[in-house]
């Protein structure tokens, strides 16, 4: 018995190692993940610490440096040079005319790095929610398609046997088999898209692709979308298109403080000790040599003729203005793409609208054969109800229902697209998270 034992759970082993695990996640869980580990906001995020770097750096100029070292050697004769047994120097900015505007700059270059990242997240979470409702569809879809199949081998069948009988031609019987072939063909292209939206899905969330499956139910309910601003309301813009802005305030604060470089005074402190070393022979040529030496004081510079600099505040004023251009060429394609996404929108909604009406007579069709089938028609001059026609009645209800996934899942695209471009995108998230934190059950 034991023996037998053994080889049982080894077997059910070898059998669970040849299943692929199924991981089935959440609305908000696929979009927590994604966050969590796209390199796209990875990148962003070290670009907001370079940034906060670079305004640290030029904050930290008014604070002393604290330099030390030594220069031990062996002199002969009159002393070369100047050999220490060690040396500290301090230096800082104490004054400088430009510096106030570089540490503008660096503030608005880290604010518009802060407004990139947030646009990569909210650019990460579009593709997770879009992505999941993709995969949603494709799982519809399939199983819509497996029922149609169902019906086409049905079809063909019934074709085959009124062929025999000789109520129908071979014409009917290539038709229906036909039908059946397009059928097989849209399962395999359905089959394709699943695995590839799925692998996408694995992609932003870290999971494995092979098996993930969503749950329908956790998809929220689509708020209404802004309304159109009108007369002379600023509109939202996108966090990239504040962010432009910022990166061209930043250029400009950059090119004002190159300008301000000529004939304006710069103050530096400066302070300074060294103790000689007593092997070399200083005390031979010097009278009252002292060991210990100090200084402290302030450097004052004015610049006067620099030409290399003034090419640099040519530079920096071109900089400034391709910046604040590129700014306004992204605020210009934010809004033509908000007001197409909008027309979209509406559009979009009026064909899911027509899609779902039509589906709904195709089903109430569909119950109406099926009574008369059961039924039978108690008029004998109309044409009675065959199986034939009952599935090609079913098959036309199920290419209705596909239509109306397909337009459903485009409403939505865009939709979660609008919510972004409005602004509203991460509201909606976060309001989702938190109603499923309250209806989740606790363990």
């Amino acid at each position: 018995m034991p023996r037998r034992l053994r080889l049982l759970v080894a077997g059910c082993a070898l059998v669970l190692a040849g299943v692929p695990a199924v991981a089935q996640i959440s609305f908000t869980t696929a979009v927590d993940l994604a966050l969590r580990s796209s390199l796209k906001v990875k990148l962003a995020q070290v670009e907001v610490d370079k940034a906060r770097a670079v305004l640290e750096e030029s904050q930290d100029a008014y604070i002393p440096t604290l330099v030390g070292g030594s220069g031990l050697g062996y002199s002969y004769g009159f002393p070369v040079g100047q050999p220490s047994v060690f040396n500290v120097n301090s230096q800082s900015l104490l004054f400088n005319f430009s510096q106030h505007d570089y540490i503008r700059a660096a503030r608005a270059s880290l604010n518009a790095a802060n407004l990139a990242l947030r646009d990569a997240r909210l650019a990460v979470a579009e593709d997770a929610a879009v992505t999941y409702l993709a995969v949603d569809r494709d799982q519809q879809r399939q199983s819509a398609l497996q029922d149609e199949s169902g019906y086409a081998a049905k079809l063909v069948t019934i074709v085959q046997q009124r062929l025999d009988a000789g109520q129908d031609t071979p014409i009917d019987l290539t038709t229906a088999r036909l039908t059946a072939a397009q059928i097989h063909l849209a399962q395999l292209r359905a089959e394709d898209e699943l695995v590839a939206d799925q692998e996408h899905l694995g992609r932003l969330t870290g999971l494995p692709a092979q098996g993930l499956t969503v749950v329908p139910s956790s998809v929220p309910a689509f708020p209404e979308p802004a309304a159109d601003p009108r007369g002379d309301a600023p509109p939202p813009y996108s966090p990239a298109v504040e962010s432009a802005y910022a990166v061209a305030h930043a250029k400009q604060e950059i090119a004002f403080g190159d300008s301000r470089y000529l004939w304006r005074p710069q103050i530096y402190f400066a302070a300074q000790y060294n103790r000689f070393s007593k092997i070399n022979n200083y005390d031979l040529y010097y009278r009252n040599f002292q060991h210990n030496n100090a200084g402290i004081g302030i450097q004052i510079t004015l610049p006067v003729f620099d030409m290399v600099h003034k090419a640099k505040a040519r530079e920096s004023a071109a900089d400034a203005v391709r910046a604040k251009l590129d700014a306004d060429l992204v605020r210009d394609q934010f809004l033509d793409g908000q007001k197409r996404v909008r027309r979209s929108t509406e559009e979009l909604r009026a064909r899911a609208e027509v899609a779902n009406l039509d589906q709904q007579l195709a089903q109430q069709q569909l119950d109406m054969m099926r009574v008369r089938l059961q039924a039978g028609s108690g008029n004998f001059s109309e044409p009675q109800m065959t199986p034939k026609d009952e599935q090609n009645t079913r098959i036309a209800e199920r290419e209705k229902f596909l239509t109306v996934l397909n337009t459903n899942f485009e409403m939505r695209q865009v939709e979660i697209n609008l919510l972004r471009q409005t602004g509203d995108l991460e509201p909606w998230l976060k309001m989702t998270a938190q109603l499923q934190q309250v209806t989740s059950p606790h363990p």
